[in-house]
């Protein structure tokens, strides 16, 4: 049995229950999660292996790369400038970045980079690897690249290409770069453990990622024997024209590795976050409310930020998605607390967000990166939380 190390305040012992069950029955190898209400942590759990090469524990500060969970800390980034009035997000971006408005992106406003709306989702010509990884060869390709569709028209998740549009814009306006804007205003005020470029003195500390695949392969199954609900979504994987995968070759190779530590020292605004769940439900925390007398938006600007952008059918994932400004929002697929939470999840199961309804901050990181249907873990812990506050 997984032994689980931590605090967990009366009333949230469900919690603990949940997570306990996510190592004995849903594959959870390391992990953590942790859960602020009223500003002040109720639950702060940690428990696993954060290296199964070398049976190294997970500990309190151990570090998990958390994927696309990033955007979320980058969209806070943003409010924060717009609240400054240092950004408006319904200026053109040309308005900051002038090399934008190349190929009849000069009208497009910073909100529909936000919310996944600018066609922007792949490049005609992907970037080297490691030029993209040194972000303004990538940044120019954006700049340059006509939208695959009409901008505004539709929406589709810009899993890769969101880091440099959106960190562009970020690093215009602050003269900053995006992760160095992170950790000046957000992460050191509030005391975060999470970076958005890892600092080589951390690295001893990060956990090392799992892999498993999906139990069902539905790409090499017979058409007909496919659900309906899937067989669209199932078709564009298949595809490598689609831009279901296309949005993922945006660089050569299109493969990364995200345990590298080049890969993990660079800045990728969208998908290389490095922290705690500590470090992500704090941040969630003072977005809607004071941490140890820090509070990072006002209630307007997180009515504003939450607020619903793009809804519908999703073009990259063929799957119905939501977004405000930069994150999203609960779907039947997408657990959170309430319907006024807002956060952003990352692949293979991690999951942050705010719900200020109930003033409740969540954050779960792991290292078994489990894709598909099957994969349990958030969903149970968020139900749980659900049960501790009834």
């Amino acid at each position: 049995m997984t032994t689980i190390d931590g605090d967990v305040a009366p009333g949230f012992e469900p919690v603990r229950e949940a997570f306990a069950a996510n190592f004995a029955q849903h594959g959870d190898v390391g992990a953590a999660v942790c859960v602020y209400q009223d500003g002040r942590p109720v639950v702060d759990l940690w428990g696993g292996i954060a290296d199964p090469s070398t049976d190294r524990p997970w500990v309190r500060d151990t570090l998990q790369l958390v994927y696309s969970a990033t955007k979320g800390a980058t969209a806070s980034a943003v409010h924060l400038l717009a609240q400054r009035g240092e950004l408006d997000l319904d200026a053109p971006v040309a308005k900051y970045w002038p090399e934008f408005a190349e190929n009849g992106k000069a009208d497009i406003p910073v909100q529909w980079l936000l919310s996944h709306q600018a066609g922007l989702v792949t490049l005609d010509q992907p970037v080297p690897l490691a030029e993209a990884l040194n972000w303004h060869p990538m940044s120019a390709a954006l700049a340059a690249q006509r939208p695959v569709w009409t901008p505004g028209t539709a929406h589709g998740y810009h899993g890769r290409t969101w880091s440099w549009l959106v960190g562009e814009v970020i690093r215009r306006v602050s003269g900053r770069t995006p992760g160095r804007f992170f950790a000046d205003e957000i992460a050191t005020p509030l005391g975060l453990d999470f970076f958005i470029g890892l600092p080589a003195s951390e690295r001893d500390r990060v956990s090392r990622m799992v892999y498993r695949r999906p139990e069902v392969d539905f790409t090499t199954m017979s058409p007909e024997s496919i659900p309906e609900e899937l067989r669209e979504q199932v078709a564009a994987w298949r595809d490598p024209n689609s831009f279901s995968n296309r949005a993922y070759a945006v660089t050569d190779p299109a493969a990364i590795d995200f345990d590298s530590p080049k890969v993990q020292a660079a800045e990728l605004p969208a998908s290389n976050g490095i922290g705690t769940a500590r470090g992500l439900a704090r941040m969630y925390a003072a977005l809607i409310g004071e941490v140890d007398g820090v509070r990072l938006l006002a209630p307007e600007t997180v009515a504003s930020a939450a607020k619903e952008q793009a809804a519908g059918m999703d073009q990259v994932l063929m799957t119905p998605s939501r977004f405000s400004s930069g994150y999203q929002l609960p779907t039947e697929d997408n657990p959170m607390t309430g319907l006024r939470a807002f956060g952003h999840n990352g692949r293979g199961g991690s999951l942050a967000f705010a719900d200020p309804e109930r003033s409740i901050a969540f954050g779960y990181v792991m290292n078994h990166i489990i894709s598909g249907p099957d994969d349990v873990r958030a969903e149970a812990l968020v139900d749980a939380v659900r049960r501790s506050l009834a």
